[in-house]
């Protein structure tokens, strides 16, 4: 209970100390105010708590919070009527600015006149050339960077229509793709292959996967000309590298085989395993310079 009435004694003594300030334009007392109030709960021997105490307590809390929202409600006036005030000021300068500048126009006509340099007449069609002038120069202006806007907007739209064009070859070359993965007969996979190629002549992949499958079909001269195509648009297709070797192997040309091996190797570290498992090289592994492809990796028929 005492907690509160020192509470409910600071917060009247501040609501005090503002309302002085605001009149008097004093500043805020020092803290030891604050400690005789707090020494005067601390010296209340009887408990203060009543009904009557209760609602007087009450009734203060009310008055506190009526006056510290009429006090908002005044800074607020305030604040607002300054803004006002500003603003009007701000008209009055423009108007008063406007205002001189007519004057002085004004007054300038009536000396050119008076001199005898220009009759008003002559102004009048003067200022009606000037106008022309620079209306024709703005026309001329917008009309120059019209034709600029609608040449960008003719390149974006060339250039969206080309993309819209590239995102649909693209998608039907994946769904090529996937049904080459699902499709489990060579010729319907060479097939669909050519239909790649046809969409996208330039695509090594579809080269050197068609050069795999036409080499199981017992064809590795077809396969080595794919293989050589695929180099001709890509010089670094580790996996044309690769199908070469394989389709020289075929072909007994074990020199040439080992070559476009080492080749392959060279651009691709993985190709390294393929010779140890794949049955197209098996005729190289016993060779002394595949023997030194592989180094430390052992061969399955080793491993046996």
């Amino acid at each position: 209970m005492r907690g509160v009435i020192a509470l409910l004694l600071w917060t009247f003594t501040c609501l005090s100390w503002a309302q002085a300030e605001s009149e008097n334009g004093s500043a805020a007392p020092d803290p030891e105010t604050h400690q005789r109030a707090e020494q005067r709960v601390e010296e209340i021997q009887e408990p203060l708590y009543s009904p009557f105490i209760e609602r007087y307590i009450l009734d203060e809390l009310k008055h506190l919070r009526v006056d510290l929202a009429n006090q908002r409600a005044e800074i607020i006036q305030q604040v607002v009527d300054r803004e006002l005030s500003s603003v009007d000021r701000g008209v009055a300068y423009a108007t008063n600015t406007v205002t001189y500048f007519f004057y002085l126009i004004a007054a300038v006509s009536s000396v050119l006149v008076l001199l005898g340099w220009n009759s008003l007449r002559d102004i009048k069609e003067k200022m009606g050339l000037v106008a022309d002038e620079e209306v024709n120069k703005l026309i001329n202006a917008y009309e120059v960077r019209l034709r600029s806007i609608e040449k960008q907007l003719t390149q974006k739209t060339q250039r969206i229509d080309a993309n819209r064009e590239e995102i649909e070859r693209t998608q039907e070359i994946h769904a090529l793709w996937l049904r080459a993965g699902l499709e489990h007969s060579a010729t319907n996979k060479i097939a669909i292959y050519d239909q790649i190629l046809t969409i996208k002549p330039e695509d090594c992949e579809a080269l050197t996967y068609k050069a795999d499958v036409v080499l199981e079909q017992g064809e590795p001269q077809w396969s080595i000309n794919l293989c050589q195509q695929a180099l001709s648009i890509d010089s670094d297709n580790a996996h044309a590298f690769y199908q070469l070797a394989c389709a020289h192997t075929a072909l007994h040309h074990y020199d040439d085989a080992v070559h476009f091996l080492k080749e392959a190797i060279a651009r691709a570290e993985s190709y390294r395993e393929e010779l140890l498992y794949d049955p197209a090289l098996e005729p190289l592994r016993d060779l002394p310079a595949v023997k030194d492809l592989l180094g430390g990796h052992v061969s399955p028929d080793e491993n046996v």
